[in-house]
């Protein structure tokens, strides 16, 4: 891509400044951040500038964002930039007066996207520039991950990072020349102002200047030359290839790549900014199932295990309100960037769920139900779906400007008034707001660096010792310092509600509501908890009710909470992409195995094959992102090949295909999988790190998956012995399925050799398949264990 920059440089003639953080690090990619620096517009920029022109106040007249209903176009409908929001409006307008198009991409709990509407976006003269030199989109990454992925792909290419806010210049028939990510409003020493850019891109390419004619068709042809690069870059595709690799060697190789990357004191994959994983996480773990009587295998277990525990005891994650933050600054887990994110929610869950499944610490159950709870009281419409995020940002108090932080961080006069009450029995004079600062590691200075700014005197709370050690410290009983520390916690919870809340974005994706799905069936599934598999199925119900259109089988990207907690939908309704397909599948999957309720299961599979008729490439293998009508005039349609803050939707498709196939034997999933897994070979072959939960998915598929067969009445008290054995062991590669003997039930037609399954002796019996062939007759689930985990 060094041509896309050369032609870049000589059409808009910019020298270049500071470049900021790559995105593409192990790991994460460039969904997992928002920026604090400017990245590398692709092009030159220049440094200096003039004086400062600060934000005047926001007009209080709205543009026409304020018709939409995302929170993050809302968030922008007072701005005095003539605003479109993506669709055919803004571009006809474009082509009919042949000005470049500038669309800004982000989304509502994005701190960076906060800064850049502030300083930039809300000035009178920068919202003049863009209303007459430019057509003006902003478009909400979240409603539209195609758009997103498209020319964050660009941005990626031609600069050296991504992130958002997200910033491009297209041509008016969509074709990128130029992108950034957060620009400052104007120049500094190391940063170009946006004011500048604009400028200097006005002076070079608008229409109405004399050089438009010539650079016009210069830049189209280098951004088409450009747009057909990153096509063929971004290929994906079987080829010549007959097969997908060996999942041995791509398993090792891929262990072998986090092994080198590992923090051995920390845990994590990196050094700062460190991010949850889930997906290495889950690798990681199924890695040391097929290798635990190796010392790779052993390796496996504990880097994982290490990086959980360091996770919960560290900042990132709330102590007082539980849940997870987006991302640690630092390498210690300690100081996190504050935006809670669903989709971290739903897959840590998970994780810290198999973390109490492979080692029966307490601790990790503890966390994932911690976990949930926050959701259930935070992030959870009445109807049972799932909202997407609550911000970094919010006022110190109220009427005073947001900060990050503000509602999660504490001083140690704050503690020590809400916990005045001396500690009986201490060796030393001792009380409760003492302890709690001794054990979580607050200080009268702050525990945090006073390079975090706006955050200097403030602390966050992190463990900083055992409880063993802080009841030694004091001479108390290990209990009783659970007790004063549970307590303390909770008194602070319930001052901190007194707080200004941070922005909830109340948007519902189909998506992320599926990972849910997944997070409570799969915790509630483990620890024997009705009630979390109960949240699973009021989210999948929501889901059938408001995001699932019958008549055409289509699912729908988004909803919104309306007035009065109703649920609205946009005008026309934005459709479901592949990732909101992959992962409700995944999710209703997940809540049959918990629920056994064939209902779910049967919806999965007319979901699979809405999704097989409108994302697969008969042609390449895989799944595209969009759908070829919804992406149309978009320069490409891509496949995404990382797992990153998510997992990629081919990961997940890959591995719901193998479980379809098992629950129904249908071989066209399996040749599916088998294909998709061939088309992304290459990749895995190289950067098998990049894509670690397709890597288990590939060792599923060649092992095979198992059947775990129930013969029994599913409400009575010995059928559930035996699901709740399978629940309590780490089997990823299976299928749990429940025969009733209903020969005319929905699995009986699908599986006919389950007719030929018989209960023992009148008692509840399980059975355990593989390859065509089945175990004897288990009634008793200790022996079920030993059979499962021998």
């Amino acid at each position: 891509m060094l041509g896309a920059r050369a032609w870049l440089g000589r059409v808009l003639l910019l020298p270049r400044a500071g470049a900021g953080l790559a995105a593409s690090r192990r790991g994460s990619s460039s969904r997992d951040k928002d920026r604090s620096a400017t990245v590398s517009s692709s092009v030159p920029m220049p440094a200096g500038g003039k004086g400062s022109h600060p934000s005047s106040t926001p007009q209080r007249v709205p543009n026409r964002l304020i018709h939409e209903k995302s929170p993050y176009l809302l968030q922008h409908a007072y701005n005095p930039v003539d605003w479109y929001p993506w669709g055919q409006e803004a571009f006809d307008k474009a082509r009919k007066e042949n000005k470049p198009i500038f669309l800004s991409v982000g989304y509502s709990t994005c701190h960076w996207c906060h800064m850049m509407e502030e300083e930039s976006f809300q000035n009178e003269e920068i919202g003049r520039l863009l209303s007459e030199d430019f057509v003006s989109v902003k478009v909400d990454r979240e409603e539209r991950p195609d758009v997103d992925k498209v020319y964050m792909t660009f941005v990626q290419a031609t600069s050296s990072g991504g992130g958002w806010p997200m910033n491009v210049w297209l041509t008016p028939n969509l074709q990128p020349f130029v992108g950034g990510t957060y620009f400052p409003p104007e120049d500094g020493l190391t940063r170009v102002g946006f004011r500048t850019v604009l400028l200097r891109i006005r002076e070079q390419v608008c229409p109405h200047l004399p050089q438009w004619k010539q650079n016009k068709n210069t830049l189209l042809e280098n951004s088409q030359r450009v747009t057909t690069a990153l096509l063929a870059r971004s290929e994906i595709s079987v080829g010549d290839r007959q097969l997908p690799p060996s999942a041995a060697t791509v398993n090792n190789r891929c262990f072998q790549q986090l092994d080198e990357g590992y923090d051995e004191e920390y845990g994590g994959f990196a050094e700062a900014p460190k991010f949850p994983t889930p997906v290495i996480l889950s690798f990681l773990f199924s890695y040391w199932l097929s290798h635990r009587l190796t010392q790779d295998g052993s390796r496996a277990q504990q880097m994982a295990l290490h990086t959980l525990k360091m996770m919960a005891n560290g900042g990132i994650r709330d102590h007082v309100g539980q849940g997870f933050h987006r991302y640690s600054t630092d390498r210690q887990w300690h100081v996190p960037h504050f935006e809670k994110m669903l989709y971290d929610q739903a897959q840590l869950a998970v994780a810290y769920s198999q973390a109490f499944q492979l080692s029966g610490d307490e601790f990790y159950s503890d966390v994932a139900k911690g976990i949930l709870q926050y959701v259930a009281r935070s992030l959870s419409h009445r109807s049972g779906g799932f909202y997407s995020a609550e911000d970094a940002d919010s006022p110190p108090e109220r009427g005073q400007r947001p900060k990050e932080g503000a509602y999660y961080v504490w001083t140690v006069k704050e503690v020590q008034q809400l916990l005045p009450e001396p500690v009986l029995g201490a060796t030393e004079p001792l009380t409760s707001g003492q302890l709690l600062m001794k054990h979580y590691g607050l200080t009268e200075a702050g525990n945090i660096s006073p390079s975090q700014g706006e955050l200097q005197g403030q602390n966050v709370l992190t463990v900083r010792y055992s409880l063993e050690l802080t009841a030694a410290r004091f001479g108390l009983d290990v209990e009783a310092v659970r007790t004063l520390l549970n307590s303390g916690l909770e008194k602070l919870f319930q001052a901190r509600k007194h707080r200004p809340k941070p922005h909830l974005d109340s948007k519902m994706l189909a998506a992320w509501n599926g990972l849910m799905v997944s997070g409570y069936a799969v915790t509630g599934a483990v620890l024997g908890q009705d009630r979390l598999i109960n949240y699973a199925t009021n989210g999948a119900k929501f889901l059938k009710r408001h995001m699932f259109d019958v008549a055409s089988g289509r699912l729908m990207r988004t909803c919104y909470t309306g007035p009065g907690g109703t649920v609205e939908h946009s005008n026309p309704p934005c459709w479901g992409f592949l990732e909101d397909y992959a992962f409700v599948v995944r999710g209703l999957l997940d809540l049959y195995e918990a629920s056994q309720e064939s209902a779910w299961l049967e919806w999965a599979l007319r979901l699979q094959d809405t999704q097989d008729k409108l994302f697969w490439d008969s042609q390449g293998g895989g799944y595209f992102c969009s759908e070829a009508e919804l992406g149309a005039g978009l320069p490409l349609r891509l496949k995404d090949d990382q797992d990153g803050a998510e997992p990629s939707a081919n990961s997940v498709s890959a591995h719901n295909l193998l479980r379809l196939h098992g629950f129904t034997g249908h071989k066209d999933w399996m040749d599916k999988c088998v294909c998709l897994l061939t088309a992304f070979s290459e990749r895995m072959r190289r950067v098998p790190v990049a894509l670690p939960e397709m890597v288990r998915a590939l060792s599923a598929q060649q092992q095979t998956l198992k059947q775990i067969v129930i013969c029994g009445d599913r409400q009575a008290k010995d059928t559930k012995a035996l699901v709740q054995c399978v629940h309590s062991v780490y089997i990823p590669n299976k299928v749990l399925i429940l025969a009733d003997g209903d020969p005319s039930s929905f699995l009986s037609r699908q599986l006919p050799f389950l007719s030929t399954l018989r209960r023992l002796e009148d008692q509840a019996t399980a059975y355990v398949c593989e390859n065509q062939a089945c175990s004897v007759p288990i009634t008793d689930p200790c022996e079920l264990r030993k059979l499962l985990h021998p």
